[in-house]
């Protein structure tokens, strides 16, 4: 019996260290997992690139009428300013909105595909100011110019409904 109670002590002493290891170890990772957020909290909408993202939305609606949509989204959204429609190249730009170190501009161009559809071309500029100069920034996803898009079409509608 002797033995017994001295196995259970030692069992007991056992659960003791796991249960601290299992807290080290798990202080370990918390602390890794810190570490690295931090470590990319610099990155965070600020990820230099070469060009602007374009993205692609179609329509089913006439030149025109998209490119006013655009240009009022846009103008809505604060994505530049004095923005200019070419109905020629069908497209719509914009000058630059200074904020601080950022500034941001967008450009659209519409294609016609076939007699009902377009397709639209959307780039948002933005850069921030650097010591060497302006550098082109990444802020939007595709998920935000989704969202862009899809006021569009809404945008699209209204302006068919003024034309009726």
């Amino acid at each position: 019996m002797g033995t017994k109670n001295s196995n259970s002590k030692s069992y007991g002493g056992n659960k003791m260290i796991r249960a601290i290891s299992r807290q080290k170890i798990f202080l370990i990772i918390i602390t890794l997992i810190f570490v690295n957020i931090l470590s990319c909290a610099q990155q965070f909408g600020s990820v230099v690139i070469e060009k602007p993202d374009e993205y692609r939305h179609t329509y089913e609606a006439k030149e025109t009428i998209i490119l006013k949509a655009i240009a009022h989204v846009l103008k809505e959204k604060k994505v530049g300013s004095n923005f200019t429609i070419n109905q020629n190249k069908l497209t719509v730009d914009s000058d630059y909105v200074v904020e601080g170190d950022w500034r941001t501009k967008s450009s659209a161009r519409v294609r016609s595909l076939n007699w009902k559809e377009c397709e639209v071309a959307l780039a948002v500029f933005t850069e921030k100011k650097t010591d060497t100069g302006w550098e082109i920034r990444r802020l939007l996803d595709k998920d935000q110019y989704n969202s862009i898009f899809s006021i569009i079409e809404l945008r699209i509608y209204e302006e068919m409904y003024k034309v009726e």
